[in-house]
């Protein structure tokens, strides 16, 4: 029994065909399956032999009109015959002498009578001959229907239309409907017909997995070539080769060209018969059939060679023009499925895994050369990518080269590894003695390596001290420009708005855009020495030292490195090579470098920052992959087992100066955002000291924050940069400290003496970072080198004792001590007026400050 909603796309489709009337929205919307195929034809069916009926019954009713009306005709034809006789008889008449005027009058008025009924009825008569040739027509395309000559029921259906055109009756006379209600059957009754035929004569079984087209059928007076006739007399090429088009994917080619399935099929033909010449005047006839069987090759040589033996079958037994829709249809759905599922899956990332490569890229010009042949068109795209296979080969390094950076540093910075920087350096005995005394130490002591007698200062260097800890950025290089802003932790202070803002989101910055415009923070000298005697020691002799260090890198920069180092060595041996399809994508291969290290460097941060001093890792690796690539870039130019051009081709400059550069902003970027945290946790842009509601317990708890701060950093730098940098990095935190409670004092606006106190214990509490920069291996009695790496230390230092002093100890420090290598005048002589009573011995200290504004010399 047929479901309700079975009838229901039944009754739609009758509505559709006999009224034109679309069905409502939940009948449009609702998916048809093929089960209800079966109820909806049936319903139609019997629409059709309900409208056959009607239409039987309506010709039954007017018969006897029709025959009324040659009946009529019959009887005119009497008429017009009589009239002529009585005319002639008038005209005889007339030509008498004895007829008066007003018989002759009467006579031409009868006359004309006669005339215009004899035009009415031949009009009659005409439109009535007319009616019965069309219904004639109309009965010869039934009988030909009937005996299935297709073609022939098309010509006269087409004759009687255009007859039914030339009837000289109103389109709305009854019998006009009729007829063309008749024609409108008759029409759907021989596309049935045409269907069956079709259908017998080309044949898709998608179940089995068959395909068999024939030019004719024993039993069917119709062949193939004249179906083409009908195919353009419905309009139904392209819906034809369509739909033949789907058939055949569905039942042959899908199954061939899925990947996902474990069991590829072989497309095969049964050829007997058939000529080897694919072009014909006439189409083969012998009985043959294409269908896929068994397992085949998951080779993509294997699937092009079945494919074309599908075209060449299809270009065989089709007319030539049914080729060409095919083509319009099948080409833009087959022609990116092979190249996005098969071709782009085949291209090999490296030269390695090149083998094979060269035959699918044959088999794919054998392909589109065979469908040139067989008049195919549409299959541009795959004819490009066969002419562009270098291109293509490049984009897919270049894609795979890139997924492996990002999946890298998706997964992670992987286990740090210590690595060593070694350089040799001329330097001076001052310079060298400070590195000694900082526990830089190697094979000899300074001391035993040095002497001031003109024997040893002439002795062979062959031995030379390795200094493997604090030895002085300068020495690597860092801060060579002592007027850059930001190469000096005290400039920087004194200078704030020469630090560029870092933002991580730049995108342009982290491609290496703009770096000229960047002022850029890289780990600067340590600060000299603040004892005079070591300011002023003045040494002419120098000496070649080899200096080593070492500092922590993240598992990235390796494949990094080895990735560019396959991509080179890939490129250098395309160049100069004419076997490979791909030897002219050489010179692309040397440019996907800068594009491996463009994405790092627009990648990293993001990844970096998820792990604890993730810039300061990015830092280490950036430096660590400019260095490694500098070094690359030099043995690549002295290699002789490489091609003159393919030395040439290697620019690696550019890339090594960006690294650097983005190495220098990751340092920055990380050192501004501790300062920031260090600045907010004393108060932000408030003065920690004039804090609302804050007690003396409450600003101790906020200056415990930010040296906790400063050692729970300086604990994770510890494990990741060399001791010269960490030392830098973390004494300018230090001096952002230092600087912020410096600054904050001397914005005060006066300065009690319980308040002088709390700020001198404040101050003890910083200074127990000192602990942080005693030099390494050394006893107990060690002195700190913080000052050489915080600017503002000693400023520090000497603001606690001023603020702990009577006014003849200021002035002791000023006269005697080192307070005005570090205070000027005028900063001293503010602390003096907030610190004590505005009275005349005040006044006299004031006043014999400022007469010797610099005691010691000018700072």
């Amino acid at each position: 029994m047929a479901r309700p909603e079975d009838s229901r796309i039944g009754q739609a489709l009758v509505d559709f065909s006999l009224n034109g009337t679309f069905p409502e929205e939940e009948e449009s919307s609702r998916q048809v399956t093929v089960q209800d195929l079966a109820p909806a034809l049936e319903s139609l069916v019997s629409a059709k032999s309900k409208l056959e009926s009607e239409i039987h019954q309506i010709n039954e009713e007017t018969a006897p009109d029709v025959n009324q009306w040659l009946n009529n005709a019959k009887s005119l034809e009497d008429d017009i015959n009589r009239s002529r006789s009585l005319a002639n008889e008038i005209v005889r008449r007339s030509e008498a002498p004895d007829v008066s005027g007003r018989t002759i009058q009467e006579a031409e008025e009868k006359v004309d009578f006669l005339r215009r009924e004899t035009s009415y009825n031949r009009q009659v008569n005409h439109a009535l001959t007319s009616i019965k040739r069309v219904n004639g027509l109309l009965d010869q395309v039934e009988q030909a229907r009937d005996e299935r000559r297709i073609l022939e029921s098309l010509h006269l259906l087409e004759q009687a239309w255009t007859a039914l055109d030339n009837v000289p009756v109103s389109k709305s006379c009854r019998v006009m409907k009729l007829l063309d209600m008749r024609a409108f059957e008759l029409k759907s009754a021989v596309h049935d017909v045409f269907d069956r035929i079709w259908n017998s004569l080309v044949q898709v079984d998608s179940e089995n997995g068959k395909v068999a087209v024939y030019e004719n059928c024993h039993d069917e007076p119709m062949s193939l070539s004249d179906a083409v006739i009908g195919l353009k007399a419905y309009k139904e090429v392209d819906q034809r080769m369509a739909l033949l088009w789907h058939s055949v994917d569905e039942a042959i080619i899908s199954p061939r060209t899925d990947l996902n399935n474990s069991n590829l099929p072989s497309i095969i033909t049964d050829d007997v018969g058939l000529p080897s010449q694919p072009r014909r005047t006439k189409l083969i006839t012998a009985k043959s059939t294409l269908s896929i069987t068994g397992n085949s090759d998951r080779k993509v040589t294997a699937l092009f060679s079945e494919l074309g033996r599908a075209m060449e079958y299809f270009s065989k037994r089709l007319p030539e023009e049914l080729v060409h829709s095919l083509s319009n249809v099948m080409m833009p759905a087959l022609i990116p499925r092979l190249i996005t599922v098969w071709l782009d899956s085949s291209v090999p990332a490296s030269l390695s895994e090149m083998e094979g490569f060269p035959e699918i890229v044959e088999a794919v010009k054998s392909f589109c050369d065979s469908l040139h042949s067989l008049h195919y068109s549409g299959f541009e795209e795959l004819q490009e990518w066969v002419d562009n296979v270098p291109r293509v080969w490049l984009s897919k390094c270049r894609e795979t080269a890139l997924s492996s950076i990002r999946s890298r540093l998706a997964g992670g910075l992987g286990d740090s590894r210590v690595v060593e920087r070694v350089e040799t350096q001329m330097v001076s005995k001052s310079e060298g003695r400070d590195l000694a005394a900082n526990g830089a130490t190697g094979d000899n002591s300074w001391d035993a390596a040095w002497s001031d007698g003109e024997a040893e200062a002439s002795r062979d260097h062959n031995g030379k001290p390795e200094l493997a800890e604090d030895d002085g950025a300068d020495n690597w290089g860092w801060g060579n420009d002592n007027d850059a802003p930001g190469s000096n932790p005290e400039e920087a202070e004194k200078h704030p708005q020469t630090e560029a803002p870092v933002d991580e989101e730049d995108a342009m910055e982290a491609w290496g855009w703009g770096d000229e415009d960047t002022a850029q923070e890289a780990p600067a000298s340590p600060a000299p020495n603040s004892n005079e005697d070591a300011k002023k020691e003045v040494s002419s002799q120098t000496r070649e030292l080899t200096l080593k260090e070492t500092y922590n890198i993240s598992a990235m920069p390796e494949p990094v490195l080895a990735l560019i180092s396959a991509v080179l060595e890939d490129g250098a041996s395309l160049v100069g090579s004419t076997g490979s399809p791909v030897a002219s994508a050489a010179a692309g291969l040397f440019s996907l470098p800068t594009l491996i290290l463009a994405l790092f460097r627009a990648v990293s941060p993001y990844y970096y920052a998820l792990s604890d001093g993730g810039n300061m890792f990015l830092y280490n690796d950036a430096t660590y992959l400019s260095e490694r690539l500098s070094d690359l870039a030099s043995t690549w130019k002295a290699r002789d087992d490489l091609a003159p051009r393919a030395i040439t081709m290697l620019r690696l400059d550019n890339d090594v100066k960006t690294l650097q550069s983005f190495a220098a902003r990751a340092y920055a970027l990380e050192m501004s955002t501790q300062r920031t945290i260090l600045r907010d946790l004393l108060g932000g842009s408030q003065n920690v000291l004039q804090q609302d509601g804050l007690d003396s317990s409450d600003l101790e708890a906020q200056v415990d924050n930010a040296i906790g701060r400063v050692r729970a950093v300086a604990a994770t730098w510890s494990s990741i940069l060399s001791r010269s940098a960490w030392t830098q990095a973390v004494g300018s935190l230090v001096d952002t400290v230092s600087s912020k409670l410096i600054a904050d004092v001397m914005d005060l606006a006066g300065i009690g003496q319980e308040e002088a106190y709390n700020i001198a214990s404040l101050i003890a509490r910083i200074e127990q970072l000192d602990g942080l920069f005693l030099p390494p291996n050394v006893g107990k009695d060690a002195i700190p080198n913080t000052a050489q790496y915080a600017a503002s230390w000693l400023r520090l230092k000497y603001l606690s004792e001023v603020l702990q002093s009577n006014l003849q100890e200021v002035l002791y420090l000023w006269n005697e001590s080192e307070l005005s290598l570090e205070f000027s005048a005028e900063e001293v002589v503010e602390l003096i007026r907030l610190s004590f009573v505005d009275n005349v011995r005040t006044r006299d200290i004031i006043r014999e400050i400022e007469s010797r504004p610099h005691p010691r010399g000018p700072r």
